[in-house]
C-alpha cells in the first residue's frame, strides 16, 4: 500500500469513530498539524474502499481548521485485504483498524520524560504533564506550575490510565450498557459513568 496525496473533499468522515477530543487537546492539534505538518506524510489518514475514514478523523478534522486542503492517504481496499489472506472479513478487519488506530497500548515513563526532555517543549507538543502531590518527586515536571488537564473538583489528582481490553462480542454490548447508564448517572464520557458505577456498587456492598 502506497501514501498518496488527495484533495481534502474527497475524503469522509466516519460516522462510527468510537474517539473523541476535548477542546482544548483539539487545539494542540490543530497546532500540531500545522507546525509540523510533514507528521501527516509519516502518519497518514487511513481510508476504506469508499474513502472513510478508518485511522485518523482527529487529524482530518485538525487539517479542515488549519485549512490544508491536501492530504496523504493509504487506501485499505478489498484487493488489499485479499492479498493478506486472513480469515476475517473485510467489514470487520475495517472495524479493527479503527479501534486499534486509536488505542494506547503503552503508558509514558515520566522519569525519563522529567529528567531527558524539555518540558515546555513537551507542552508545545501536545502532551499533558500531570501535577503530582509526591513531595519527593524531584523534577522538572513537578515545578511547571499550572496543570494541563481542565479543572475539577479532584485538585491535584494523580493522572491515571486504565485500559479496557474486549473482543467482538464483547465490545458492542459493553458499547450498549456504557450509553444507557449514561443516562442513568447523567455523565457524558466513559471514565466518569465507570466510577460512578464502581461507585455505587462499592456502596451497595460495603456501605459508605
Amino acid at each position: 500500500m502506497k501514501v498518496k496525496v488527495v484533495k481534502r473533499s474527497s475524503i469522509k468522515l466516519n460516522p462510527d469513530n468510537p474517539r473523541v477530543i476535548k477542546d482544548y487537546k483539539f487545539k494542540k492539534l490543530i497546532k500540531s498539524v500545522e507546525s509540523l505538518p510533514q507528521m501527516l506524510e509519516m502518519r497518514p489518514i487511513i481510508v476504506d474502499e469508499n474513502m472513510m475514514i478508518l485511522g485518523g478523523n482527529m487529524r482530518y478534522q485538525a487539517c479542515v481548521h488549519a485549512g490544508i486542503v491536501e492530504v496523504p492517504i493509504i487506501q485499505y481496499t478489498r484487493e488489499e485485504h485479499e492479498k493478506t489472506k486472513t480469515p476475517d472479513s473485510y467489514e470487520q478487519t475495517c472495524k479493527e483498524i479503527v479501534i486499534k488506530d486509536n488505542s494506547s497500548f503503552g503508558e509514558w515513563d515520566w522519569d525519563v520524560l522529567a529528567n531527558e526532555w524539555n518540558v515546555d517543549s513537551l507542552k508545545e507538543w501536545g502532551l499533558d504533564i500531570p501535577k503530582w502531590e509526591d513531595t519527593t518527586f524531584d523534577s522538572e515536571i513537578e515545578d511547571t506550575g499550572d496543570y494541563d488537564f481542565p479543572d475539577d473538583e479532584i485538585e491535584g489528582s494523580h493522572v491515571k490510565m486504565v485500559q479496557l481490553f474486549m473482543n467482538t462480542q464483547t465490545e458492542p454490548q459493553f458499547k450498549e450498557w456504557e450509553l444507557k447508564l449514561r443516562e442513568e448517572y447523567k455523565t457524558d464520557n466513559l471514565t466518569d459513568t465507570v466510577y460512578e458505577v464502581m461507585k455505587k456498587a462499592y456502596t451497595d456492598i460495603y456501605g459508605d
